[in-house]
């Protein structure tokens, strides 16, 4: 999909331009740009040259304000897939870019681009994800973010399994056709357990997550081209698992169950129960993450890289934009550099945009 003309027009002249001086190509720029405006000004879009898109979905991940992983956004594996048509070849493409990513727990930052004229939409706000049920009784088993989700795929015809940790089926659909299904082959899906290096009754709460956080919900934006499947991946911060995912009262809410396995004082605020129990359920992920050989990080590692990525890009002449609630991890902010650093907020193009859930 593409904008109104005038407007994608200036938008593709400013990423070109963007791309061909980043890319030391300032000189074939005119001649691009005239077929790039004869073609909007025709058919009111163009095509995006592989080079073209792959170089733009790089950037888009360095101007991601929310990221604080864009110190390697260089490094993004870009899987072009705009040639694919049917279900079938985009469920296989959707297959592959699991596997190539998760690569035997190496994980490698990977983007798959379909087509943005036919129509395609994921429905998984990732490709791997754990549904979530709801009870007679108001009680919730698994994931409670995925509740919606979860009940679009049981319409579909997706039998529940009714578990804590159950990797949802990856749902598509092109155009107004039907949404489909497919479950995800268990053999290229990396399940790691949550233990505790030093609390053997940790292995009792029976926790685990998924190796690899592939984000499919959001509408890759690159010279005013939208594509609205375009699912990508870094690899996990370890409090994205330990500090949100298996902690937030509105997910899976572990705190108290930790803070009982470690025998702490619930009734006293004092003992700072939730914040003991906090620090050990993430010693957990990370700990478990690296025992299994899945590439993982520290925050506090995390929190120098995004400063190194922010000196590198000062260097290069470009402002960093950056949303600071985002950037500043939720344990421990204040001993990190990131904490005490200013950011602007501006959104930048190319880029990544949250979607409208498809089946509301």
């Amino acid at each position: 999909m593409c904008m109104e003309t005038s407007s994608l027009e200036q938008k593709a002249k400013d990423f070109l331009k963007l791309c061909y001086s980043e890319l030391n190509q300032d000189h074939l720029f005119d001649k691009r740009w005239n077929e790039v405006s004869a073609s909007i000004k025709s058919k009111g879009t163009y095509e995006l040259l592989d080079f073209e898109l792959n170089y733009g979905t790089k950037v888009a991940w360095r101007n991601s304000n929310k990221c604080i992983g864009r110190l390697f956004w260089r490094s993004m594996n870009v899987l072009d897939c705009r040639s694919l048509n049917s279900p079938e070849d985009i469920f296989q493409a959707l297959f592959k870019h699991i596997h190539a990513a998760t690569n035997g727990g190496n994980i490698k930052s990977t983007i798959s681009v379909f087509n943005p004229n036919h129509g395609i939409r994921i429905w998984n706000p990732q490709l791997l994800c754990f549904a979530g049920y709801s009870n007679e009784d108001g009680t919730i088993v698994g994931d409670s973010k995925q509740l919606s989700f979860t009940k679009e795929c049981i319409k579909l015809g997706w039998k529940p399994k009714m578990g804590r940790f159950d990797i949802l089926p990856l749902v598509i659909q092109i155009g107004d056709n039907q949404p489909i299904f497919r479950e995800i082959p268990e053999e290229i899906i990396t399940i790691v357990p949550i233990e505790h290096p030093t609390i053997d009754s940790f292995k009792e709460l029976d926790l685990c997550w998924y190796s690899t956080p592939i984000i499919s919900n959001m509408t890759l934006e690159v010279g005013g081209i939208e594509f609205h499947a375009a699912p990508f991946n870094g690899w996990y911060m370890g409090t994205e698992i330990g500090a949100r995912n298996l902690a937030d009262e509105s997910r899976y809410n572990m705190l108290t169950d930790v803070a009982n396995l470690m025998k702490l004082n619930l009734k006293d605020k004092n003992s700072l129960w939730k914040d003991r129990a906090l620090v050990e359920l993430n010693a957990a992920v990370l700990h478990s993450f690296k025992k299994h050989n899945v590439k993982i990080i520290d925050h506090h590692t995390a929190s120098k890289q995004y400063m190194q990525f922010m000196r590198k890009e000062k260097s290069q002449n470009r402002e960093v934009t950056g949303d600071w609630a985002w950037i500043v991890p939720p344990i421990s902010g204040s001993t990190m550099e990131v904490f005490h650093t200013e950011m602007n907020n501006e959104i930048k193009s190319p880029n990544y945009f949250y979607q409208d859930e498809p089946w509301n």
